[in-house]
């Protein structure tokens, strides 16, 4: 191997991490109600077709957060991903689990899906951000109320804005 083979390998790795990490921090903003995070993931302009939404980025977050502060708390998980790099250009295709929460809501708002996101990200000005994404419905499990059960006081909550724990100084 040569050394401008290791740097090759060195800039896929790298876009894969990167890519990967624009994944979660949409994750974290969906689920702490941050839209100025989760606009940080796609390149102005881009195309979302999420559920039965289809349209631009602005449109889009509009859309989601409306629906998603209906709901008490959600949580995002991602599993398997495969990322595929050529050149400034990438697919993404992340597999993934959300849970959606009403307390003392029906079994409509209260629901776990399994989904897909499709992206096209793109590297414009050194940043890989979404520049496409098709969300893919896999699966739902609804949850009748009586099947839920109180959680206790804790100590410490998440919440859905910014005084989540995720936003404060580390020390």
């Amino acid at each position: 191997m040569t050394g401008s083979d290791d740097a090759a390998i060195l800039q896929t790795l790298l876009a894969e991490r990167d890519i990967r990490n624009v994944v979660l921090r949409y994750c974290r903003g969906v689920d702490r109600l941050d839209e100025e995070l989760v606009r940080s993931c796609y390149h102005p302009g881009a195309h979302d077709e999420h559920g039965s939404f289809s349209g631009d980025v602005e449109a889009y977050i509009d859309w989601s957060f409306r629906l998603l502060r209906g709901y008490d708390a959600t949580m995002h998980f991602i599993g398997n991903q495969l990322v595929e790099v050529q050149g400034d250009v990438a697919r993404a295709e992340s597999y993934g689990v959300a849970y959606h929460r009403k307390h003392g809501g029906e079994a409509r708002q209260n629901l776990t899906t399994g989904f897909r996101f499709v992206d096209r990200f793109e590297r414009r000005d050194g940043e890989w951000r979404i520049a496409r994404r098709v969300a893919t419905t896999e699966w739902v499990r609804a949850e009748r109320p009586e099947d839920q059960w109180p959680v206790p006081d804790h100590l410490r909550a998440g919440s859905r804005d910014r005084s989540d724990p995720v936003y404060e100084t580390q020390d």
